[in-house]
């Protein structure tokens, strides 16, 4: 009952307003997801009150794009509006729709990947009133995300002399305070800052051997000590995000050098992986911040590009080579493989949200499953209908809604329970 009088209140408020794709976000009951992985890029999300199982066929579709150009990046969410990005023709096309799957504005930002694997790779970095993306050839380039109007872009593969590297650049960039930091991994520099206002340099680090390598970087916060973490083709490395300076690095390789997967930081460690039979490893930080060492190998959970979560000191991801593509869940202070099971299908990419993993199959499958060291428990599944192309993109749970991208497709379902629904 008080949830239909706030409903109620919040409904009247908006029609006054005239934003009704905004209803949800109005309520205070949803959560933006800003950026890659989420909030705090750990593909976790605090939104509550979330159906715990569905319809045999899934979720109710509330709305569908199949227009947006190809593309392997989930969508951002941010004060009412959903963005990502798509290739059509060869051009890059950043958009945003409303909530409600209104379409507010598209722009170019540039040549994209057309070659092997075409499509958009970036996730949209959203931060007070402005967006990020950059392309496969490392054009970075800043909009207004109320309207789209381009604001600054700059050219790291040429200001720091990185060369392109093969299926292109796909690191989406992060946001602190003023700045924006990105890793072209150039002669000039491995990771740099830029004023996310206007583009200027901020610092560039001293540079690393190697090349970038497809992983977004994540801010840590380690005692007194806040690093940067990410991978390049060759090592884990941190970088001081006051001046760049390098704090270690660790080696890392698998068989592609091919790197993906944005680290977990928990209590001073950093859980690390990839794929191509390389698995995870943790990192013990010091307690200055200045070196790791290795506490644990694990060479079955090996993701490719679907991440990996944290829950209740388990991590849970799906595996490439070591499994053959089957869920694993690992213990994340000792190492030890607690299961490895079928899930919802081969390999893919995973979150949370209320309690429960939103698995997303390379097969197409997308499922709930509950998060236990005793055993998958996949309570709900379905297929996704539309789309076209390999499964990569990540879910995403934002007010009250599961947005899936399967190529040229954006699919939004409603996954509020009845009483938190906007249709209510």
């Amino acid at each position: 009952m008080r949830n239909s009088i706030r409903w109620i209140l919040v409904l009247y408020t908006t029609l006054i307003s005239g934003s009704m794709s905004d209803l949800f976000a109005a309520s205070g009951m949803g959560q933006d997801w800003p950026q890659f992985r989420g909030p705090t890029r750990d593909g976790k999300s605090a939104e509550t009150g979330l159906l715990t199982e569905w319809p045999a066929d899934g979720p109710q579709l509330l709305w569908s794009k199949t227009d947006l150009g190809a593309g392997f990046s989930h969508v951002a969410t941010a004060e009412g509006l959903v963005y990502g990005t798509g290739l059509i023709g060869k051009e890059g096309i950043l958009w945003a729709y409303t909530l409600d799957g209104q379409l507010k504005w598209k722009v170019s930002y540039g040549p994209e990947y057309s070659d092997a694997h075409p499509g958009a790779r970036t996730i949209p970095t959203v931060h007070e009133k402005l967006v990020y993306v950059v392309s496969a050839f490392g054009k970075l380039s800043c909009f207004q995300a109320a309207d789209g109007k381009p604001v600054w872009s700059a050219d790291l593969f040429k200001d720091y002399d990185a060369r392109p590297i093969q299926w292109g650049f796909s690191e989406s960039v992060l946001i602190d305070g003023d700045q924006v930091f990105a890793t072209p991994v150039g002669k000039k520099a491995a990771m740099v800052s830029l004023d996310r206002r206007t583009g200027k340099p901020v610092w560039a680090s001293p540079p690393l051997e190697g090349e970038s390598s497809f992983c977004s970087p994540l801010l840590v916060e380690h005692g007194k000590t806040r690093m940067i973490v990410t991978l390049t083709n060759q090592a884990v490395a941190a970088f001081s995000p006051e001046d760049g300076a390098i704090l270690w690095q660790f080696p890392y390789e698998n068989a592609r050098q091919n790197h993906c997967v944005t680290p977990i930081y928990h209590d001073g460690i950093l859980y690390v992986t990839s794929g191509y039979g390389k698995g995870a490893i943790a990192l013990a930080i010091s307690d200055d911040g200045r070196s790791v060492k290795q506490l644990w190998e694990q060479p079955r959970q090996d993701p490719v590009h679907g991440q990996a979560v944290l829950v209740d000191g388990y991590v849970y991801a799906s595996s490439h080579q070591k499994s053959a593509g089957r869920w694993t869940c690992v213990d994340f202070k000792t190492g030890k493989l607690v299961w490895d099971e079928p899930g919802v299908g081969k390999g893919g990419s995973v979150i949370w949200a209320d309690g429960l993993l939103y698995c997303y199959s390379e097969d197409g499958n997308v499922g709930m499953v509950r998060p236990s060291p005793d055993k998958c428990q996949v309570i709900s599944a379905f297929k996704v209908p539309m789309g076209d192309g390999t499964h990569w993109a990540h879910p995403v749970v934002s007010h009250g809604r599961l947005f899936l991208r399967h190529g040229n497709a954006l699919m939004c379902y409603d996954i509020a329970k009845s009483d938190e629904s906007p249709k209510s």
